[in-house]
């Protein structure tokens, strides 16, 4: 009969041999569920719709991280922008969901080591045969691992890199969003500065107007109606500017918000309208999907959807857990000297029988897979839709500036010529009120629409995805 022979821990130098096969098994072991392709799209056209010869083609090197704020030419504006970058709140709350998704990826790729760990324990008890008391000490290094046969963990780590990916692009998405919005800010209150620059002089004018109507009323050359008539289109002018100061004032405090301050501690002097309209090349559409960070955000998380159906797969496969301790223990006068003890062990855990929850599992991973390819595609549309909104708005604002400075050079002739009539008595006061009306109309539209091609501009560039460095 053979005798039984005791385990004995394995020599030092036979280990690492182990370790490297069960690494090399572990590596090559394949990973269950699909690998990750990008989700067909319609297949992009060979130029924006919208981007015809009317725009002519600018050399520049396309890069979204390039302060693309300062080709217009102001530094109060560029500094804006810098405060923005350095203390919006949204770009804050961007940076702690970024910090959250590195350290979920830090978490998910921790699960394919061994945990280790140290144990010790130190103790008095009594013993009554003989009735003695005696000291218990130990200690003990303990590992435990889960070799990731079937690729859960491997599935879980590419989610949440893809993941923490998709922050990344958020980041970037909502910084080119937040210096978008402080660029129209900014433009629009330069424009607010500018309306009311042309509403202090018509309301001086009017005044002037006012007083002429007066004194021709008591030479007996104007009527009351001619003097009320002059009252009212000078009341009216005042409502006006009155109202922009409130819609000023407004966006001063937006932009401080924008800015992460208070609006009681910011305040924008007033300065006259003066901007450069920096030059966008011409880019292939296809373009628009590496450079747009919503839309590289998106396709992340469709890689992420898709590495959560291999960890829903994976449940379905045994899990084997492996576990090994090493130390010493004392039990005082009993032992004559520290006991040195050691373990291996391995555990299997299998599903047998299942009523539904992994199948569920495994149902929810391919619908929250569908639904992020739908959120992709509906991404990219909108996307093509954004860039073609802007440049169908570039191209007709251009046009419309055209016969809205004909219409202002007409109407601001129309008040010259009524003005010097009305002085000599050969026109009514009537017919100069109506020029005067058409001619503050016409300086409010042209502002309008300057102010709508320089927004138009601003959207532009953050439609195609951020800056450029245009090469003169």
């Amino acid at each position: 009969m053979r005798r039984f022979q005791p385990l004995r821990r394995p020599p030092a130098r036979a280990l690492f041999p182990l370790s490297a096969l069960t690494v090399a098994l572990l590596l090559s072991a394949c990973a269950v569920g699909p690998d990750y392709q990008r989700p067909e799209l319609p297949a992009a056209p060979a130029q924006f719709k919208e981007d015809g010869a009317w725009r002519p083609a600018v050399p520049a090197a396309a890069d979204a991280k390039q302060p693309w704020w300062q080709a217009f030419g102001d530094a109060d504006l560029n500094d804006l922008v810098v405060q923005a970058n350095a203390a919006n709140q949204t770009l804050r709350q961007a940076e702690s969901q970024l910090r959250n998704a590195q350290a979920l990826v830090l978490n998910a790729g921790a699960q394919l080591w061994p945990i280790v760990g140290v144990t010790g324990q130190a103790g008095r008890q009594r013993v009554f045969s003989p009735n003695v008391a005696q000291d218990t000490r130990g200690a003990a290094v303990q590992a435990s691992w889960e070799p990731d046969f079937w690729g859960r963990a491997r599935r879980g780590l590419e989610g949440a890199q893809a993941s923490a990916a998709a922050s990344d692009d958020d980041l970037a998405a909502a910084r080119l969003s937040v210096q978008a919005a402080v660029v129209s800010s900014y433009v629009q209150l330069r424009i607010d500065d500018a309306m009311l620059d042309l509403l202090d002089r018509t309301v001086d004018g009017y005044r002037e107007s006012l007083k002429v109507a007066q004194a021709q009323e008591r030479a007996g050359v104007a009527t009351p109606a001619d003097v009320a008539l002059a009252q009212s289109t000078l009341a009216s002018a005042e409502a006006q500017r009155v109202d922009m100061r409130l819609a000023r004032a407004q966006g001063e405090h937006a932009l401080a918000v924008l800015l992460g301050r208070l609006p009681s501690s910011f305040s924008l002097p007033a300065k006259p309208l003066a901007f450069s309209l920096p030059a966008i090349p011409l880019l292939v559409p296809s373009q628009l999907l590496e450079r747009r960070p919503d839309v590289v955000a998106s396709e992340q998380r469709v890689h992420a959807a898709n590495a959560q159906i291999g960890v829903a797969k994976a449940a379905w496969f045994p899990n084997l857990s492996l576990s090994a301790s090493d130390g010493v223990t004392a039990l005082g006068q009993w032992a004559g000297a520290p006991l040195h003890v050691w373990s291996l062990g391995a555990s299997v855990a299998a599903p047998l029988f299942d009523p539904g929850q992994l199948r569920s599992l495994n149902d929810q991973a391919r619908a929250a897979y569908d639904g992020a390819v739908a959120g992709y595609r509906q991404t990219v549309l909108a996307a093509f839709q954004d860039v073609e909104d802007q440049l169908a708005a570039q191209r007709e604002l251009a046009r419309e500036r055209v016969f809205e400075q004909q219409a202002l050079d007409a109407a601001v002739e129309a008040e010259r010529v009524l003005a010097r009539q009305y002085a000599v008595g050969s026109a009514s006061y009537v017919a100069l009120v109506d020029a005067q009306a058409s001619s503050l109309a016409a300086g409010r539209n042209a502002l309008q629409l300057q102010g709508r091609e320089l927004l138009a501009h601003v959207a532009l560039i953050r439609a195609l995805g951020g800056g450029f460095g245009t090469e003169q």
